[in-house]
């Protein structure tokens, strides 16, 4: 396997070319024949590749792609298309199934920002002070994590799993960012935020966005709650990804500028060819690691399986399945 390194440098930009596109469609046929005799469905986050979307058996952001795991039922392999944590949170509703990740540098610097030891610590501290608080955890976040959260939640649908708690003191992990933008939502709350952010959203400087619109001010902004606050005053509307597609199939709009990773433009262009998308963002490079060859290697050789421990998995699974309560 190659360095993160020489992974950082490949990814920062790529262009495609026709003998590309070809190679492309070769693999697919590849892929799909390895699907079939693997009983497997493929499963890929908004942010990731073209080519690995067009193969993909499902695509969404956080929510969807969690919902759709916990409710595979024939498949006996699911290959997650995502970051590690997603592919995690497969595994956790999926004990009996084989959870694939197809290459192990898709990480994600926002969920290592965030230790289990140091949250188990951080409550342990502010329950002193705040007896009734809750642990709400963002879907970024590893299975550990996750195991010691009353509830999880996704920039879907934040404000409304806090604003379904009966506590009034809430530590809401890792995102600094999406805390903020839940506090405003739900003021009733005490929202007491973890210091983590996205270092992809975190890039996008208000100047940016500015600069754009004076350029095009008929623009209309679309910016997701990852997106520090100074940029989120500057939308249109503060959404998720899945917000994102579906804000942009269902306005007159024409012309959007779309503030997140720059993958979710791919995914708009191709299901809203008569709409134009510019793109206000920024390349993750976790997201962007893997290939449409580990795709195919993942499925062929059977490889990386992901493993949760019970005694992660049985709280993180409660977890998450309160959230889907909430999300109906």
């Amino acid at each position: 396997m190659s360095t993160l390194l020489e992974e950082l440098q490949r990814v920062k930009t790529f262009e495609y070319t026709e003998e590309d596109v070809v190679q492309f469609e070769a693999l697919h046929e590849e892929i799909r024949s390895l699907k079939k005799e693997r009983n497997a469905v493929i499963v890929a986050h908004n942010y990731y590749r073209p080519e690995i979307l067009k193969v993909a058996d499902f695509v969404g952001d956080s929510l969807e792609l969690a919902l759709m795991a916990s409710n595979v039922r024939d498949a006996d392999v699911i290959e997650f298309c995502g970051v590690h944590f997603m592919a995690e949170t497969a595994k956790i509703v999926n004990p009996s199934r084989t959870v694939l990740l197809p290459n192990l540098l898709a990480g994600c610097q926002l969920a290592g920002s965030a230790p289990a030891e140091d949250l188990r610590a951080r409550r342990d501290e502010l329950k002193k002070q705040y007896p009734d608080l809750a642990v709400v955890s963002y879907v970024n976040t590893t299975a550990a994590v996750k195991a010691l959260s009353d509830v999880i939640c996704t920039s879907a649908n934040a404000p409304k799993v806090v604003r379904s708690l009966p506590n009034k003191n809430i530590l809401f992990v890792p995102d600094r960012n999406l805390a903020n933008f839940v506090a405003k939502q739900v003021p009733e709350k005490n929202i007491i935020p973890w210091d983590g952010f996205c270092y992809v959203h975190q890039q996008i400087t208000p100047q940016e966005i500015e600069r754009i619109r004076q350029a095009d001010p008929e623009l209309e902004i679309l910016v997701h709650p990852e997106c520090r606050p100074d940029v989120a005053k500057l939308a249109n509307a503060v959404l998720s990804t899945s917000g994102m597609v579906k804000y942009a199939k269902e306005k007159s709009a024409k012309r959007f500028l779309v503030v997140t990773e720059c993958g979710l433009s791919d995914r708009l262009a191709m299901e809203v060819p008569d709409k134009q998308f510019l793109k206000g963002c920024k390349l993750c490079t976790f997201m962007k690691v893997t290939t449409l060859d580990d795709v195919r290697d993942s499925l062929k050789y059977m490889r990386y399986e992901i493993e949760v421990p019970e005694e992660i998995r049985v709280p993180a699974e409660r977890a998450l399945r309160r959230m889907f309560d909430v999300a109906g």
